[in-house]
């Protein structure tokens, strides 16, 4: 398994599980490497960056949450041997270190964040918002328990990430793009050129005559490889999903009611509020605070004299479910409009609250819901049908059974592809029909052999199984058997040589001074005068050859390049190269501006990190990371 891991770092599987790592990576500022002495020390302590210090047990559940991570990405598990090959260890350690380095410079500086902004922070996030596009309490729970975290080790990690961005934002405070570097890079992508050009095909090759049986012959044995019979599989797969089997599912009207009245609550829209709040240190404090509004002085006198704006005291329009700390949402649902709370002692601390506009929820009726509750209904009953059907299939496929096999005894309906090359076509050459989107059945096969327990695919929330019946090798076809192929590929070819060969001389005679125009009439054809295109241009009439040609070559000067087949060439002039005036407020260039500037933050990021980890020090203790990811007990295997 290990091997077959690292052969496929080198495809695109690979790539992608590398990408998807290095993206999580960038975001958390731990891209740049280590740069201190490696030493061991303590079996608890895996590093230490200062006085910052990252456990064994921090570390382990670091690299935990980051392999489930990339499993729940991809469908399936990633083994401890298995990451080691792909080197996230490595990555998640230096991300690790990256994020201690920081830590340590905000311990060091004395920087800190207050519990109100975390939970504004929170509260804002809009991973966290529910349909209504307010905070959603339950959406929180469940999205940061699927992430492994407990609440308060959410709190306590966010807490963290909001100081690295401080000391991130102060590093990067006011660097930006020059004017000169952004009218660059905007002239780069909007320069525009015209052309004329000429297009020659097949008319213009000639009369080709059929090859002699000599030609023939020898044409194929130079191409023989582009001949041979691909390797053919005999596949059966069983697809087995809810959306499938909730086509088959009849819900009845009472149990469609059923479900309506035990989630009238979820199915409502909840009463909205316009929420302000104030959060003091002590009790003392909001006590004086709340004593001082009257008709002169009003919540928002109040904010100000605490030096707070308007968006940090507004929760915006919000339910109560919304509401983080359950004893300030229980106090601000209580309060009738423009009403303000007495002190509150909430999670975050001593809570004055102030109530704008209300808005009404509404309850809708079963008819404008039945359609959603019985679709609903029969996609839970079909996850239920899928997960029991699953367990039996995995022991008759445990028990020896093949998919066919397996299926029939079930009930199930198994499918047959008598024969699939690598591509998904049938020896006609045409696409094999009912392999399921996505479930990338025919790759696995070709990875697999007859008589091999394969793994099961996730697929669409349900699953695929699949058995290699039968393997036909490649082989050498003859030349009697491919004779048609081997004459049509023969005679394009000489069509191609002859159109590059003339398209060669053409531009031979426009560079020494020849008019387009002139050539094109000597050879009855049409000059034609494009629009202006850009380096980026899709255009069904030119090829992407022909454009990059046109973008290498000055203006009045003349190329050539194969058109959008290989029965077309095309031969052009360069009339025109333009590149419009750059608008700095136009949205174009504010959205260069920005990339360019993400990508000098970065940058810039990635250099203080790595100047950090050198000044502080940095020690790893290598045995307690092979203790962390597991190679300790692979070593010693």
């Amino acid at each position: 398994m290990l091997r077959g891991m690292r052969n496929a770092s080198k495809n695109w599987l690979g790539k992608t599980i590398m990408t998807a790592v290095m993206v999580v990576l960038i975001g958390s500022f731990a891209i740049w490497g280590i740069q201190d002495i490696f030493k061991g020390y303590g079996k608890s302590t895996l590093a230490r960056i200062g006085n910052t210090e990252i456990t064994t047990e921090q570390f382990r559940q670091l690299y935990t949450d980051r392999l489930q991570q990339i499993g729940r990405q991809f469908g399936r598990p990633l083994t401890s041997d298995q990451a080691r090959a792909f080197g996230i260890d490595r990555q998640v350690l230096q991300q690790a270190v990256a994020e201690a380095a920081l830590d340590e410079d905000a311990r060091r500086r004395g920087l800190g964040v207050s519990d109100a902004e975390v939970r504004r922070q929170i509260v804002d996030d809009p991973n966290f918002k529910g349909s209504t596009g307010s905070f959603d309490a339950p959406r929180f729970q469940q999205l940061i328990r699927s992430l492994g975290y407990t609440e308060q080790r959410y709190i306590s990690e966010q807490r963290k990430v909001s100081l690295r961005r401080q000391i991130a934002g102060t590093i990067t405070n006011g660097l930006e793009p020059s004017k000169t570097q952004i009218e660059a890079m905007s002239r780069f992508q909007n320069e525009a050129r015209t052309i004329d050009y000429v297009k020659l095909d097949t008319a213009q090759a000639g009369t080709v005559e059929a090859p002699t049986p000599e030609a023939l012959a020898a044409y194929f044995e130079d191409h023989k490889t582009q001949f041979r019979a691909p390797e053919y599989r005999k596949v059966a797969f069983v697809v087995l999903t809810p959306d499938e089997m909730a086509k088959w599912s009849v819900v009845s009207d009472d149990d469609a009611k059923k479900v309506f009245e035990l989630r009238k609550d979820k199915l409502s829209t909840p009463e909205q509020r316009q929420i302000s709040q104030i959060v003091f240190p002590t009790a003392e404090e909001a006590a004086a605070g709340r004593a001082k509004l009257s008709d002169s002085f009003s919540f928002d006198d109040l904010a100000k004299e605490r030096k707070l704006s308007a968006s940090d005291i507004d929760l915006g329009m919000i339910t109560k479910a919304g509401i983080i700390d359950p004893n300030v949402a229980d106090a601000a649902f209580s309060l009738a409009p423009d009403g303000i709370s007495q002190p509150i002692a909430g999670q975050f601390g001593v809570t004055l609250v102030k109530v704008g506009k209300i808005q009404a929820g509404s309850q809708p009726s079963y008819d404008s819901v039945a359609a959603t509750l019985k679709r609903d209904l029969a996609l839970e009953r079909a996850r239920a049908a899928v997960s029991a059907m699953h367990n039996k299939m995995e022991d008759e496929r445990g028990g020896g059974a093949n998919v066919v096999d397996a299926a029939k005894k079930l009930g199930l309906t198994a499918v047959t592809i008598d024969a699939v090359d690598r591509s998904g076509r049938a020896p006609d050459g045409q696409p094999v029909a009912g392999v399921p989107a996505g479930s990338d059945i025919i790759t696995k096969a070709f990875a697999s052999d007859v008589g091999v327990d394969n793994e099961t695919i996730q697929l669409g929330g349900g699953y695929a199984w699949f058995d290699v019946l039968g393997v036909t090798p490649a082989r050498e076809r003859p030349l009697d058997e491919v004779k048609d192929q081997v004459t049509a590929r023969w005679r394009d070819d000489q069509i191609t040589s002859r159109l590059r060969t003339k398209a060669d001389e053409m531009q031979k005679k426009l560079a020494a001074g020849a008019k387009l125009a002139d050539e094109a009439a000597a050879t009855g054809l049409k000059v034609v005068t494009s629009a202006p295109f850009k380096r980026d241009a899709n255009l069904p009439e030119l090829s992407p050859g022909v454009i990059q040609s046109v973008f290498r070559s000055a203006k009045n000067d003349a190329g050539q390049a194969q058109g959008t087949s290989s029965s077309e060439w095309i031969v052009f002039r360069v009339t025109d190269v333009s590149a419009p005036a750059v608008d700095m407020a136009s949205a174009e260039v504010k959205t260069l501006k920005e990339t360019l500037q993400r990508g000098q933050t970065d940058e810039q990021v990635a250099q203080y990190v790595t100047r950090l980890e050198t000044q502080i020090g940095t020690r790893i203790n290598e045995e307690a990371v092979a203790v962390a990811t597991g190679a300790a007990a692979a070593d010693t295997n």
